[in-house]
């Protein structure tokens, strides 16, 4: 649904119009959002639940003037599975969950810290801190650092590489892959905006003749019920491995209000620290009951800059639908867990995918000069101590944990880039610096 003018952040439309074009919000978000705490063995149920939880929260502490749907973020799988020991551990009674938990309430507050340090300092600290040459190596290895649970996916439904491949698995992550890739590439419209969802709807209509889907769940899933909730559990070590993943994100919130600002025609970076802060409530709430960590989503700003509508009501209902689905309807969750694993191994390879290729697109985009030493060793580094312990399923053990791939890549470029000569930079003086590309880059996905 689309207008002919544009509807601003503070306007209000009549429930009949706005209640469909929430709904939209809430297919935009659902795919990436659910995928990440079936990655993770957190409850979809619950984190589609404090996505929306969380979305409400953002909308208080903004004072319900800036327009932004808070999903699940990608960023913190690796550390999460390293934490909880993934699905298949927590599923097994051997997982750590509530530690995994206690690190992303740790997580949030570091947002919160942050969000005190933009109030009284700027953002100009946090592009040293994170240049492009370290944001778009992190960025890259969490895309390709995942690929190898995504190919697993699709191969092997089992989880199990020790086994044949399946061909009738590999058949539907391909059916998957594909559809979602026609969405985005060849329809128009909202259609476009929601390529995740349609590649998992096809993917899982093509399983059911095939056998892949199971019913039972869903059968014996209640209609209302309460949230399964997980409380969380608090371990220094855990905390030490999951809560620095903030920083990054935050470097993706900045990139994403920017584009809002674009699109709306207003100026939403002076409310930046209340913003920051809002996403930081989010997650550390969304921990403590269970959920995934918050990030602003591009899908939602996508559908904005389709509808020309961006009145913070829709967000409102977006939300509240989102909390009240996911946590007290059962049945709903049950669904969301039957989807078959070929099907979420074919979307992870796109998705995944275009995580790193952001992340690429960055570094090009910077105009980062890969001759100067600097730049070419931290980029370097953190590109084969990343991609090269995830794939590779290594990790530097850490009390009852293992630190995992991304973190420690993530570390040791922060401190090349403290102890690297700055003499020579590599980069242009009128390059943008990571917050100017990242706006750039989410722009286009409009």
């Amino acid at each position: 649904m689309a207008f002919d003018r544009i509807i601003q952040t503070d306007e209000k439309l009549p429930i009949l119009q706005a209640i469909p074009l929430s709904l939209q919000h809430l297919m935009a978000m659902f795919g990436a959002t659910v995928l990440v705490p079936i990655l993770t063995g957190l409850d979809p149920g619950v984190g589609l639940m404090t996505s929306g939880l969380g979305t409400l929260l953002y909308l208080v502490v903004t004072r319900n003037k800036i327009p932004s749907y808070l999903g699940s973020s990608f960023a913190f799988i690796g550390p999460l599975i390293a934490v909880g020991g993934g699905a298949a551990a927590i599923a097994g009674g051997t997982g750590h969950l509530p530690e995994a938990l206690g690190g992303l309430v740790a997580a949030g507050v570091v947002y919160m810290i942050v969000a005190g340090f933009v109030k009284a300092f700027g953002t100009g600290w946090l592009n040293k801190l994170l240049p492009p040459a370290l944001v778009g190596a992190v960025v890259i290895v969490i895309g390709l650092g995942l690929s190898a649970t995504a190919v697993k996916m699709s191969l092997f439904p089992m989880s199990d590489p020790t086994k044949p491949v399946d061909l009738i698995g590999l058949m539907v992550a391909f059916i998957t892959l594909a559809a979602a890739v026609a969405f985005s590439s060849y329809f128009k419209g909202f259609l476009k905006t929601i390529p995740i969802l349609m590649g998992i709807i096809v993917g899982y209509v093509i399983s059911i003749p095939l056998n892949l889907v199971n019913f039972d769940g869903i059968a014996k899933a209640a209609w209302i019920g309460l949230p399964n909730v997980t409380f969380p559990k608090f371990d220094i070590t855990a905390i030490a491995i999951i809560a620095p993943v903030a920083i990054v994100v935050i470097v993706e919130h900045i990139g994403h209000l920017l584009v809002i600002n674009e699109i709306t025609g207003k100026d939403f970076m002076p409310m930046l620290p209340e913003s920051l802060f809002g996403d930081g409530i989010a997650t550390a709430i969304s921990g403590a009951l269970g959920g995934t960590p918050s990030t602003t989503y591009a899908e939602n700003i996508g559908v904005m800059a389709v509808t020309k509508v961006y009145a913070t009501q829709l967000f409102w209902y977006a939300g509240a639908f989102a909390f009240i689905i996911g946590g007290f309807i059962p049945k709903f969750g049950a669904m969301i867990s039957s989807i078959p694993t070929p099907v979420m191994g074919g979307i992870s390879l796109l998705l995944f995918g275009l995580i790193a290729s952001t992340g690429l697109r960055l570094l090009v985009k910077s105009g980062i000069d890969f001759s100067h030493s600097r730049n070419l060793i931290m980029a370097s580094v953190v590109l084969v101590i990343g991609v090269g312990m995830e794939t590779g399923g290594f990790s530097i053990p850490l009390g009852k944990y293992s630190v995992p791939g991304m973190a420690l890549a993530t570390l040791i470029g922060i401190i090349l880039n403290m102890i690297l000569p700055k003499e020579s930079e590599g980069l242009a003086t009128d390059a943008p610096d990571f917050t100017g590309v990242l706006q750039e880059e989410a722009s286009e996905k409009k």
